[in-house]
């Protein structure tokens, strides 16, 4: 005897069921696919939720690949890789280190070449808050020591000041670069000539065909006379200096030199250091048009020791610096070496710092 056909009201009741059923599912589903994102994100660039400080190694947290960048905008769910960007901007804070104002900013830029570049601000404990450095500067300097020709988007946790608006008119184009800041109401890129709309800058100073930052720049420099200038105390680079390290402080401090971004006082200069490991890290003067805002070779320096993994607790909870190398040139109208030893009597007491001077090798 076959199966009577089940009732209207039966049926009525399944399918409610099966819809409520499905509706569950989707969500649940939805739920587990945001998860999947998140975790992937974190995952991708380091980050720990638990992280209060900087972790001990941070390679691979202040650059991504343009490859890498791409994987992790398809996870998100991004249409565009710059919108990930505010998305990476809290994990950019907490590598940030303001022992002074606790205050953390983060900065996360697409370069032309597809790969994004982190910055954040650093405070240095027993010197004067003109020796800190922006979020902004950190994300330019890293994009300059990394070659990249151009950044066309910044996504920022805070405002920028004034004094970033006016050092990144050193980049050409700054008038069109994209700013997003996360804690507005309404977050969204707007160029920056809207957050400085008469800036004062290089147009006003130098020749339009003039190198600018991020732009490639081969300063001369000619015979070399070097000085050492013990700060602190103890003999060269602690006792390591074995392996040519004196050697290699020195080639990474010419070669920062040599890319320093000085057109305004023609006082190029590089600064390298390197930690208890023998590791060593270089950074380039970069001037700005309006002075003040310019970011030492000293700084650019600490800003690369932490873009490439280094700067970790060291002694008294400093950044572990043994050594140091300064070059510019003999003459220069500019002398970082005054403010070197100072920076480096706060920040690594018992390092050792060389200055190289270069004698132009053709009367100016």
């Amino acid at each position: 005897m076959p199966c009577p056909p089940p009732s209207p009201l039966f049926t009525s009741q399944l399918a409610g069921k099966t819809k409520d059923t499905n509706q569950f599912l989707s969500c649940i589903c939805t739920f587990l696919s945001v998860c999947v994102r998140v975790i992937s994100i974190r995952f991708l660039i380091g980050e720990r939720e638990e992280m209060e400080k900087p972790a001990r190694s941070t390679v691979g947290k202040f650059v991504i690949e343009a490859e890498e960048a791409q994987a992790m905008a398809k996870e998100s769910g991004v249409a565009a890789v710059r919108e990930l960007l505010p998305l990476l901007v809290p994990a950019a804070q907490r590598l940030a280190r303001p022992p002074i104002s606790n205050y953390r900013v983060g900065a996360v830029g697409l370069g032309a070449s597809g790969r994004i570049f982190l910055g954040v601000n650093l405070e240095f404990p027993g010197l004067p808050l003109h020796h800190s450095v922006h979020a902004e500067q950190f994300l330019m300097a890293n994009a300059n020591a990394h070659g990249e020709p151009s950044i066309g988007c910044v996504a920022v946790s805070s405002v920028p000041c004034g004094h970033c608006r006016q050092f990144l008119q050193e980049i050409r184009g700054a008038a069109e670069i994209q700013i997003l800041v996360t804690s507005d109401e309404d977050p969204a890129f707007r160029p920056l000539a809207s957050l400085l709309p008469h800036p004062f800058g290089p147009p006003d100073l130098l020749h339009k065909d003039a190198p600018l930052l991020l732009e490639p720049h081969d300063n001369d420099f000619g015979a070399l006379d070097a000085t050492g200038v013990a700060v602190g105390g103890g003999g060269l680079c602690n006792g390591i200096g074995g392996g040519g390290l004196e050697r290699r402080l020195r080639e990474a401090a010419e070669g920062a030199a040599r890319s320093s971004h000085a057109p305004y006082s023609g006082c190029a200069a590089g600064f390298a250091v390197a930690d208890g490991g023998g590791r060593v890290y270089s950074g380039s003067y970069v001037e700005s048009a309006a002075y003040n805002p310019s970011l030492g070779p000293a700084q650019a320096a600490m800003v690369a020791c932490l873009a490439a993994g280094g700067g970790g607790e060291g002694e008294g909870g400093g950044w572990g610096i043994v050594a140091a190398a300064l070059v510019e040139k003999e003459t220069a109208a500019v002398s970082h070496e005054g403010t070197a030893r100072i920076f480096l009597e706060a920040v690594a007491p018992g390092a050792h710092l060389k200055v190289y001077r270069f004698r132009p090798s053709t009367a100016v």
